[in-house]
């Protein structure tokens, strides 16, 4: 019986440690995405906008920033 609780707790709290993770990631790129667009509000809706289609695209977490940059630039375009 204890090794069952040992299981049961590790198992828990290496879930718990990638959902945390998984979260935080996202949380990170979420706030890249808000940083680009300031505090023009159409921006920033244009910008989760964006990060949603990059999610949509699988774009790398590496190649992420660069993509969002060069979204808020196409946005000053328009």
């Amino acid at each position: 019986m204890d090794y069952f609780i040992i299981f049961a707790t590790t198992l828990a709290g290496l879930y718990f440690h990638g959902w945390l993770y998984v979260r935080i990631k996202r949380w990170m790129d979420r706030d890249l995405a808000l940083s680009l667009a300031g505090k023009d509000e159409g921006k920033r809706a244009y910008m989760l906008e964006q990060l949603a289609s990059a999610r949509a695209q699988k774009i790398k977490r590496r190649d992420l920033p660069q993509w969002l940059i060069a979204a808020a630039a196409s946005y000053l375009a328009r």
